[in-house]
């Protein structure tokens, strides 16, 4: 079973979240929504959403990929957070699957892990993202970072991830039932 780590923190956007999440769940990941802090956390529209555990609980598991939601403060809150920083880095170097949308590749920015690396994000932020190579693109892959702009393109971002994590046939499997524009 295919195992991600989604990092929640307070300001997280919604639409990113809920719909990656529930795409990825359908595909047959696990999915470990892990909060950088307690109970139930508000997002940047003032949904809540009860994350699974705390991010301690989970730090030390072993997962194929991270995905990042953007939003704000959501970014600025993950971007402060050194244990956020810490993931990153042992998922970078044991080149597993990192994922952001919207204004998180930020965080992998500050994280040191997009050198070399072609990346999108939400237009509002791209003057943020100097010295890295950016794509105007709705989803991007480049090696094992994935990064898309928005919560316009979450659906296809979530798509690419099950792509990435368990092949086309599983995406056309999912989408059997979603029947989101492909």
């Amino acid at each position: 079973m295919k195992k991600v780590l989604v990092i929640l923190a307070p300001g997280f956007e919604e639409i990113e979240t809920v719909t990656v999440v529930d795409i990825l769940r359908r595909a047959g990941a696990r999915v470990t929504l892990a909060a950088t802090e307690e109970g139930a956390l508000e997002g940047s529209r003032g949904v809540k959403v009860l994350p699974d555990c705390l991010l301690d609980d989970a730090a030390d598991e072993d997962f194929d990929m991270v995905f990042l939601p953007g939003g704000q403060p959501g970014t600025s809150n993950l971007q402060a957070d050194g244990r956020v920083r810490d993931i990153l880095e042992k998922m970078h170097a044991e080149q597993k699957n990192i994922a952001a949308i919207c204004a998180a590749p930020m965080v992998l920015k500050s994280a040191g892990i997009l050198e070399n690396k072609c990346v999108t994000s939400h237009p509002s932020v791209k003057d943020k993202m100097d010295g890295v190579s950016f794509s105007e693109s709705r989803v991007v892959v480049d090696g094992n970072i994935i990064t898309s702009q928005s919560p316009g393109t979450a659906m296809e971002f979530a798509f690419k991830l099950v792509e990435i994590l368990f092949g086309r046939e599983r995406v056309n499997t999912v989408n059997d039932g979603v029947l989101a524009k492909l």
